[in-house]
């Protein structure tokens, strides 16, 4: 054990600087001391023994390697992406090849000002990313020609399974229940959505579009547009069709397409969803990428995901908020509209800066030179002899050739992938980095000849000239026609314009982001750094296995350390979030009491204290929610689960547990809490959400649980991103192992039998360095380690703060687990939300509030904050109290003082006139350490229920409020 943290009565000494663990770590190896003496411990292990149920501790080291260097780290990682031979990528299915700017690169996609931000709950701190995100709701909604859009889904099959959702919760009490999918969309998503359906009960029928059959009992249709095989069809006939017969139209659009291409809205979709991934978001092995979903006004209040939208502050000046938070799940449960808790904020603001820096005619521009490059091959082809598709097409081309197997080894000989639709059948798709050069390869590989009988730029520059597509496809509404997509030409300008867009944010590199169960923790720069190497970023989700090696041995990897880690025997890495982790650990549960006869078995038991994303996971997989019972300590009520697993004994399925407590204690009842739901039938799944409090101290198996999700951005360092990226893998016992996640396009062997629940097979995968790195240089003992100082830094707050505020729930002893919750119910003058923006003024983002309990602030410090930031979090939280004792004394005033009006904004302190009965300098520098650096909230106090009652969510609607 390093002596850094290794127990004993005197302060250890130093650890070097050369171990990770040192840096990760923030309180010193004299500060753990001081703060373990103040809790009256003399080791960490004894407060292990304190804080863990002695029949949960694992009492064991786990067997990983041995710890690394952040040298050495790197460099196994650039071996393993060298293993990866990256092709230049023309198999499209959804997946193109594009160009990041590198002013969007460096100053987002690598920037930890954008990447550590939270989601953006608290929209004071939040403006910046709120307007990048309200720019790609502008962006999504004018290309697509629909009313309102969210502000990013998680990929394009997922978004096309919740348009699926929203049509039926819209036909509901019609009798409706099948569901039309073109066969000609992308396969990935026609299985998304069939997983989706299958749980659900719904029908699904694929179906050739010149075909469908839209009877009485059909709610709604999928279609593909551009197809998957490049070709356009007017579906203004179909969409007519659907609707004269009571369904609905979805159209999965590609929307670069749409900057020439007629707009879905316009020609009557009811939704339009995709992926925004080639406005400037590398391939990345299949992620992240943000998708997209805009529907009509009409059914505004049943899109799924996040939605941007504009308020005023507290002096009536233009604010963002996220909008319509009813739907979110954590209020509405199992009401809600979608599991989706998680989007792909970093990459939906990575795309919108994308929209930005080029503007409405560089999109136009990028659009049509795609087109003319996919007509000159088209072209080049048939001049060959070839058979091509005649349908209007944008950057696919779907060529018939008689030898497709020796094009494909031609192809792989020039580092090129075609996608193989079938024997005797090619597509090429064609990206922004595409050129006449690669046209020359690309018709010499199919010709078999190095030399062509034609000119390549002879076929380019008529393809040029050339408007391919009758005027029904052709796109004449105006886009992006608001003042931010017009101002940024130069990279002077966009620089600008990006940091300013930082500079209205609260993000890891301010201060501390002390969010109980979302575990804001250090996302250290070398963990960061493998993310755009081209080795990981540059490579197709679909790319031939003997290309993938090193990717594969990542994921060989980092799949034994989390199945040590948790103590499960088979691990899926394909969940692309910690909500759809739950999904896929729930389907698994249903598909395993299917094959074993028992499909009745669909009663989901889920504590009232559970996390919001449960009962809305067990819906949306087909489970039917009963509650149980928390006693007043805040413990699940063993009687009630007892009582509750007996009276539904021949249906229950499962329990869904968060272990630490979504309280924050170690509950003690954990192993016969597994045996009574096991006893009646069920199995138990494990919220992976507090498993920061878990690793190498206790272990999810071992517990007796048969499934457990993990957030690999929150315990294992994937960072935030503002409100996504995130990763939600899925350990599961032997028997649940056939049941996993499998994938319609990637090979059978490779794969569990389960159906897929994202779009690429291994989901974000370049985000999966990121976990590896971190495993690799902690170690088994750097882990334990970690773990045990996030106890310790929750104790040492608890402690602190328990004389100012009550601390609502505690384990045996009074301990908690890696979070502790304050209770500010007792104080009648100020609400939980007043300390919270408060919170604000002294630089800090607020806790998690009001949940899991009205009233209470959850805080969750993590072990990479130093005992500093604690104490000065301590401080601000202790002075606020004597600022809430004021207001109770009747000292200071009860509407107008500083907590009421909070948080106070630079412009503020700066008026002219000052009306308030306290001090400019007490307002904005409460703390001496303010005046050495101060976070300023860009607006004041932001009015929610306004946002919700005039709602805009669109740049065209900020400037006329503005106005």
């Amino acid at each position: 054990m390093p002596q850094a943290l290794t127990p004993q009565p005197h302060p250890p000494q130093p650890l070097s600087s050369a171990e990770f663990v040192f840096r990760h770590i923030g309180p010193r190896p004299d500060e753990i001391h001081a703060m373990l003496g103040t809790l009256g411990l003399a080791s960490l292990d004894a407060l292990t023994r304190a804080t863990v149920p002695a029949d949960i501790r694992l009492d064991r080291p786990l067997h990983l390697p041995a710890p690394c260097t952040e040298a050495e780290a790197l460099r196994r990682l650039r071996a393993l992406a060298d293993s990866n031979r990256v092709h230049r990528s023309f198999m499209g299915m959804g997946y193109s090849e594009c160009l990041t700017p590198s002013v969007i690169q460096r100053n987002i996609l690598e920037n930890p000002g954008w990447y550590t931000q939270y989601t953006p709950y608290q929209a004071e701190i939040s403006q910046g990313r709120l307007e990048g995100l309200l720019n790609f709701q502008t962006l999504v909604a004018e290309l697509t020609g629909l009313d309102v859009a969210n502000a990013s889904m998680l990929d394009e099959s997922t978004a096309a399974a919740e348009a699926m959702m929203m049509f039926h919760r819209l036909k509901q009490g019609e009798g409706r229940n099948c569901f039309l999918i073109a066969d000609d969309c992308h396969p990935q998503t026609i299985e998304v959505v069939q997983t989706r359906a299958r749980a659900l009960g719904i029908e699904t029928r694929v179906e050739a579009t010149g075909a469908m059959p839209f009877g009485p009992d059909v709610f709604g249709v999928l279609l593909q547009y551009p197809n998957t095989y490049g070709a356009i069809h007017d579906y203004a006939p179909l969409a007519q069709h659907a609707h004269l017969s009571g369904a609905l139209v979805a159209v999965a659009a590609d929307l670069l397409a749409l900057a020439i291409l007629k707009p879905p809205g316009e020609f009557g979709a009811d939704a339009a969803i995709g992926s925004a991934q080639r406005f400037g978001v590398p391939l990345s092995f299949g992620g992240p990428h943000a998708a997209f979903f805009a529907t009509r006004d009409t059914f505004k209040r049943q899109l799924p995901g996040r939605l941007v939208g504009v308020s005023k502050d507290s002096r009536g000046k233009p604010a963002l908020r996220l909008s319509l938070g009813t739907r979110e799940q954590h209020i509405r449960r199992e009401k809600a509209t979608s599991n989706i808790c998680t989007a792909q904020a970093l990459l939906a603001n990575m795309a919108s800066a994308y929209a930005v820096y080029h503007g409405p005619e560089g999109l136009r521009g990028i659009a049509l030179e795609l087109r003319s490059l996919a007509q000159a091959l088209a072209e080049g082809a048939r001049q060959l002899g070839l058979r091509v598709e005649g349908c209007p097409r944008f950057d696919t081309v779907r060529i018939e050739h008689p030898d497709a197997a020796a094009v494909l080894r031609r192809a792989a000989d020039a580092q090129c992938n075609l996608r193989l639709i079938h024997t005797g059948s090619l597509g090429i798709s064609l990206g922004e980095g595409t050129t006449p050069s690669d046209l020359e390869t690309l018709l010499g590989v199919l010709h078999g000849e190095s030399r062509l009988p034609f000119q390549i730029q002879e076929l380019v520059k008529r393809a040029r000239s050339e408007n391919p597509w009758p005027e029904s496809l052709v796109r004449q509404s105006p886009f992006l026609t608001h003042p931010v997509f017009h101002r940024h030409r130069s990279e002077t300008e966009m620089l600008r314009y990006l940091k300013r867009l930082e500079a209205r944010d609260l993000s890891m590199t301010t201060s501390m982001i002390p969010l109980g169960s979302c575990t804001m923790k250090l996302n250290a720069t070398t963990e960061m750094m493998p993310v755009t190497w081209p080795g990981f970023s540059q490579l197709h989700p679909f790319a031939p296995a003997d290309q993938t090696r090193g990717y594969r041995e990542l994921f060989e990897n980092l799949s034994a350390w989390l199945s040590e880690i948790t103590g499960f025997p088979a691990i899926s890495l394909q969940p692309n979030a910690g909500s759809q982790g739950e999904y896929a650990g729930l389907l698994a549960v249903r598909e395993w009491h299917r094959n074993r006869g028992e499909p009745h078995r669909t009663v989901c038991l889920i504590p009232l204290s559970a996390h919001g994303t449960n009962p809305a996971s067990a819906v949306m997989a087909g489970f039917r929610v009963v509650p149980v019972a928390c006693d007043v300590q805040g413990n699940i009520d063993l009687l009630d689960l007892r009582a509750k697993a007996g009276q539904h004994a021949a249906q229950l399925g499962a329990i869904m547990v968060t272990y630490p407590s979504t309280h924050g204690v170690f509950e003690t009842t954990m192993r016969e809490l597994c045996e009574i739901v096991h006893q009646h039938g069920g199995q138990v799944y494990l919220d992976g959400a507090n498993l920061n409090a878990q690793v190498g101290l206790c272990r999810p198996a071992d517990m007796g649980a048969d499934v457990c999700h993990l957030n690999l951005h929150k315990t294992f360092c994937i960072p935030h991103g503002g409100g996504g990226p995130g990763m939600g893998p899925i350990g599961v016992a032997r028997h649940l192992a056939p049941f996993l996640p499998g994938h319609t396009v990637v090979a059978p062997d490779e794969m569990a039998r389960g159906g897929a629940v994202s779009a690429a097979p291994w989901g974000s995968a370049s985000l999966l360095p990121i976990s590896w790195s971190y495993i690799a240089m902690m170690g088994a003992e750097g882990l334990r380690q970690a773990t045990q100082v996030a106890i310790l830094n929750a104790n040492y707050i608890a402690h602190r703060l328990k004389d100012h505020f009550p601390v609502l729930y505690a384990g045996p002893g009074g301990w908690v687990a890696h979070e502790c919750i304050l209770d500010l119910r007792p104080f009648k003058s100020v609400t939980v939300e007043d300390v919270a923006k408060r919170l604000m003024d002294y630089g800090f983002h607020a806790p998690t509030i009001s949940w899991p309990v009205a009233g209470t602030m959850m805080i969750e410090p993590t072990e990479s904050e130093p005992r500093e930031e604690l104490d000065r979090f301590c401080d601000s939280l202790i002075a606020i109290r004597a600022e809430i004792e004021e207001i109770e004394t009747g000292k200071s005033d009860p509407a107008d003082n500083v907590l009421k009006n909070a948080p106070h904004t630079a412009d503020m302190i700066a008026a002219e006139t000052w009306n308030h009965p306290y001090s400019r300098m007490r307002a904005a520098y409460p703390k001496p350490w303010l005046l050495e650096f101060k976070y300023w909230p860009p607006v004041g106090r932001v009015d929610n229920v306004f946002g919700d009652r005039n709602l805009v969510c669109t740049c065209a609607g900020m400037e006329a409020y503005g106005a």
